[in-house]
């Protein structure tokens, strides 16, 4: 398969490149590195990327930014960060990117344990993925016949436990690896409309 791998420079995202790399022709995507650039916050540049990479059998997007703080201080703004780049971003990349895939192509987003476990400033993040996981289950049931789109939903990454970590206490951190699995599942199943868990 075609794969185009959005995020693919993040912990995640290199995990994924790894995992479905041995199997299938991934096309890396990022801001500003990969085999092509996009940003998924600019429409433009979705529609763009999609034009000069083709007809593409899946699209997996580990990507997407949310502000974490204090829920005294957070704002309209601060929740908008969340809004913009990992909800609308990864919804846009299903809205445009279904013009141009193949017929049969599926979709995987993003999304995290914060959906069902929220932790101290992460109100936008939880926010956020449980959008993202809504969307998933509705677009599954009125998606063109032959596409795909499921989500992925991993705990705190053990990798980036160093930076996370006082903020995830009690929680199983999950390797990249093994997260990596879920988005294996999508790409390679046949399932859709899921949501997951890699807890």
């Amino acid at each position: 398969m075609k794969v185009l791998l959005v995020g693919a420079s993040g912990t995640i995202g290199k995990a994924v490149a790894t995992e479905l790399g041995a199997r299938h022709d991934i096309i890396t995507a990022g801001r500003t590195s990969g085999d092509i650039q996009i940003d998924i916050c600019d429409t433009a540049s979705i529609r763009d990327a999609f034009k000069k990479v083709g007809a593409v059998d899946a699209v997996v997007s580990t990507a997407g930014k949310v502000h974490f703080g204090d829920f005294a201080e957070m704002d309209d703004e601060k929740y908008r960060i969340g809004i913009n780049d990992k909800l609308m971003g990864q919804v846009n990349l299903v809205l445009i990117g279904r013009d141009y895939v193949a017929d049969t192509a599926s979709f995987t987003l993003t999304t995290g344990v914060l959906t069902k476990d929220p932790i101290r400033y992460g109100s936008s993040a939880s926010m956020v993925n449980g959008a993202v996981e809504s969307f998933v289950r509705a677009a599954a049931i009125e998606m063109k016949p032959g596409l795909r789109i499921n989500a992925v939903s991993p705990g705190v990454i053990s990798e980036a436990m160093e930076g996370y970590g006082p903020f995830f206490r009690g929680h199983n951190p999950v390797p990249a690896a093994r997260a990596a699995l879920g988005y294996a599942k999508s790409v390679e199943g046949l399932q859709t409309g899921q949501v997951f868990e890699i807890f």
